[in-house]
């Protein structure tokens, strides 16, 4: 029976969590297993891993064959490395000692390793918060601005509009009392010339020189050609 170290799949739909298990390589992903030595959750940054550490080393050394990705994980884990020392110290090339010496080194500076990345995804997920919440400020007060420039347009506009209906209804007002002033005028007009038309009379004396016709006595000369027929007597 070919034994596989796989991963089954749970969770909901979007969010899965895997189981990490011990199964026959002819059972179906998801169905009948053997033994579950872990889980893992790839929904968090660095994933989540919980796993039976010797029971690992214990399948590994009966034959058991990982997939890919279970492989991964316990490489992560240093399951993979364990199972190599193990192997150099029954061949005698080291003590158990010094495998173990070993082995606390490489997961010591493993460990480093992840603390240092969740550090460095702990800043830059603040340095994001910050520059989110300066982008945020940013665009408030832009927003602010865009606002009272508005407004100031609005009441700019507003002012000439009251300021052109002012002046339209200044300039209607003269209109309407022209026609009051113009009036009196009109009537002071003919008081005025009535005067010049009683004193025409007083130019009409000239008749006093029509006397002349008083010269037109020369028919008096006519005397002596009526005097003529005395003389033919």
């Amino acid at each position: 029976m070919a034994v596989k170290i796989r991963l089954q799949r749970h969770g909901k739909k979007g969010n899965p969590i895997y189981w990490i298990v011990i199964a026959d390589g002819r059972s179906k992903r998801d169905g009948k297993y053997i033994e579950k030595i872990g889980s893992y959750d790839p929904n968090t940054n660095p994933a989540t891993i919980e796993l039976d550490f010797d029971s690992s080393i214990k399948w590994l050394e009966k034959g058991a064959q990982p997939t890919n990705t279970a492989k991964a994980i316990l490489s992560y884990e240093g399951v993979l490395l364990r199972k190599h020392l193990n192997h150099g110290v029954k061949k005698g090339a080291f003590t158990e000692e010094e495998a173990k010496k070993k082995f606390d080194e490489w997961k010591k500076e493993k460990s480093a390793k992840i603390q240092k990345k969740i550090e460095d995804l702990a800043s830059t997920l603040e340095s994001n918060k910050k520059d989110a919440r300066k982008r945020e400020e940013e665009y408030s007060k832009k927003r602010a601005k865009d606002s009272k420039a508005k407004k100031e347009a609005k009441a700019t506009e507003e002012s000439a509009v009251a300021e052109g209906a002012e002046e339209a209804t200044a300039e209607e007002a003269p209109a309407e009392e022209a026609p009051a002033e113009e009036a009196p005028a009109k009537e002071e007009a003919p008081a005025e010339e009535a005067p010049a038309k009683e004193e025409a009379p007083a130019e009409e004396e000239a008749p006093a020189e029509e006397e002349a016709p008083a010269k037109k006595e020369a028919p008096a000369e006519e005397a002596p050609a009526e005097e003529a027929p005395a003389e033919e007597k």
